[in-house]
């Protein structure tokens, strides 16, 4: 079993070498990591290529900056690493973001549920962000004896989250890969369900995610959700429930309003075919009263 690590990168000079550092001290070593250098105006290319050097285990990919654009843009950057290899060579697709540490045994413990569970269709630990400061002396040290790191509270344990995914690879050949648009790394899950996969989190395995994620901005979040109930292709009866739901746990009115302001907004095609938009919104319905 063969895994492809592709980490979009954009700007990551203080967190780049941690990343690529534990992925090369992994147990499990039948890998190919490719680096995809989004425009970075820092230190990020020479920090890759040095730390690349010789190591045939390593690449690096340097682009142009990219428009910013929420959710496209790390796919699109994604795809590009994509289309600098041979997927015939891989079985498991990972999209890494350049600010994870890893623990030494994490892609042996994903190979392991992959190998064991054949129809494990996305794969991944948890995901921890530091309380307060990050130690550099301690940065690959999994221990935590300090307890500096907490779980990172903005989706389910058992959601595979966006800075550390996996895939069997006929799984993101039968989602037809990941999908441009804010919201990306939820569609994923859901079509992944929609083709029959199970998708797994293995509770007692944890990386460090070393920035918190864009999404806790409270200053968007309300208009980035409308957005993002419109990708998904979600009904206007469901938007109401689902932007409710968020207000009421939030404690905010006005949340409601901009989200719904937001989401009627929305003009366009969505990036969702007519089944798969009909599979999501029954899948909704389903999770709607139940609790998370």
């Amino acid at each position: 079993m063969k895994f492809l690590i592709i980490i979009p990168a954009h700007n990551e000079e203080k967190n780049i070498l941690f990343t690529l550092k534990s992925l090369d001290q992994q147990k499990f070593q039948n890998f190919f990591c490719a680096v995809v250098n989004d425009g970075s105006t820092d230190k990020t290319q020479q920090i890759v290529e040095e730390f690349i050097g010789e190591n045939n285990k390593f690449k690096i990919l340097n682009l142009d900056l990219s428009q910013h654009e929420p959710g496209a843009k790390v796919v699109r950057t994604f795809n590009k690493g994509l289309e600098s290899v041979d997927l015939k060579d891989f079985d498991i697709i990972c999209k890494f973001d350049g600010d994870i540490i890893f623990p030494v045994d994490y892609l042996l413990k994903v190979k392991e549920v992959y190998e064991t569970n054949l129809n494990s269709g996305m794969v991944s630990g948890l995901v921890r962000i530091k309380k307060s400061i990050h130690e550099k002396a301690l940065a690959f040290d999994f221990k935590d004896e300090k307890h500096q790191w907490k779980f990172e509270d903005i989706s389910s344990k058992n959601h595979v989250r966006g800075p550390i995914k996996s895939y069997r690879k006929e799984c993101f050949l039968d989602m037809n890969g990941l999908r441009p648009v804010l919201g990306w790394d939820n569609i994923d899950v859901m079509l992944a369900k929609k083709n029959g996969w199970d998708i797994v989190t293995i509770k007692d395995l944890w990386v460090k995610h070393l920035r918190p994620t864009a999404y806790q901005y409270q200053q968007q979040k309300a208009e980035k959700l409308g957005q993002y109930l419109f990708n998904i292709g979600l009904s206007l009866p469901l938007t109401i429930i689902s932007s409710g739901k968020s207000a009421l746990k939030n404690k905010s009115i006005s949340e409601f309003f901009s989200t719904m302001k937001s989401f009627l907004k929305q003009k366009g095609e969505r990036n969702l075919s007519r089944e798969e938009i009909q599979f999501i919104r029954k899948l909704r319905w389903k999770q709607m009263f139940t609790k998370k």
